[in-house]
């Protein structure tokens, strides 16, 4: 009687080490290239071109980080502050939007609800590299070009934070809704006290996800943004790259710069990102 059971014991044990591996081995995986940009940032410019490469940085420099601190033809600190307020501000942006839009086809009854549900999925659908010359002659129209403005709105109306929202509100309790109604609530006294404060964990999740796609965005802005003190950090980070010489160290400490911001968000919203996503493809 004893011996399925120690089987069962070591086949579980087995599992176990061999989950732990894996997640070692992926663990690495994402870790090390982080790793190594950390390193070459610290290196002097000729120890950064050593062959072979070495692992440790001998002396530790700060010549990178000095290079793009004190450079006045490229002001990365000045992109770093336009990335921040571009990505912050389209991240509420879409928040609204998306959020208003989502309740709307999650709970309110109207002619077309279904229809206008699926053109807005419909949109994901579309290359995003096709619709920048309508954008770019729209945001034209409008003055926008080489403005704060012209990395924040478009793209604010976010067909991906509809989805995701509304598959969130339709996982929340109508009960909760209904017993609001009976106490004298209207729509917008739902939508703003009982809704929006139930939704933390997927208006979180969305704000990280719109936060991270602004952020990172390289076309864009090449094509709308043309003063080098309007630059956002992507596209700016790329003028570090030398026509003939590659200066290792400047841009990996760019690299390193551009990376904080994105781990400390996700250090502090993850759990609200596993929350949100966990729960909204609950009901559908």
């Amino acid at each position: 009687m004893t011996t399925p059971t120690r089987t069962t014991r070591g086949s579980a044990t087995a599992s176990r080490v061999v989950l732990y591996a894996t997640l070692v081995a992926l663990a690495l995986i994402f870790l090390v290239p982080l790793l190594w940009m950390v390193i070459t940032s610290l290196k002097t410019y000729t120890g950064a071109q050593q062959i072979p490469p070495s692992w440790l940085p001998n002396p530790i420099a700060g010549y990178g980080y000095e290079q793009i601190l004190n450079n006045s033809a490229n002001p990365v600190l000045r992109w770093f502050f336009n990335s921040m307020l571009a990505a912050t501000l389209h991240s509420l942006l879409v928040l609204v939007t998306a959020s208003m839009a989502a309740y709307a086809l999650a709970r309110l009854k109207f002619r077309g609800r279904g229809v206008s549900f699926a053109l807005i999925v419909g949109t994901l659908f579309i290359p995003p590299t096709s619709l920048i010359i309508p954008n770019f002659l729209i945001v034209d129209q409008l003055n926008w070009i080489d403005t704060l403005a012209v990395v924040v709105v478009p793209g604010a109306a976010s067909a991906f934070g509809v989805f995701f929202l509304r598959q969130f509100f339709l996982s929340l309790p109508n009960e909760l809704e209904e017993a609001a109604t009976l106490d004298g609530a209207n729509q917008w006294q739902i939508f703003f006290r009982v809704v929006l404060p139930l939704s933390k964990p997927a208006l979180a999740t969305l704000a990280v996800l719109s936060f991270l796609t602004n952020w990172n965005d390289f076309l864009w802005p090449i094509f709308v943004l043309f003063s080098p003190e309007k630059l956002t950090l992507p596209p700016g980070l790329g003028l570090l790259q030398g026509s003939y010489v590659t200066d290792y160290p400047v841009i990996m400490a760019g690299a390193v710069l551009a990376s904080l911001p994105v781990l400390i968000l996700f250090v502090l919203a993850q759990r609200h990102i596993i929350q949100g996503v966990s729960r909204s493809g609950l009901k559908g």
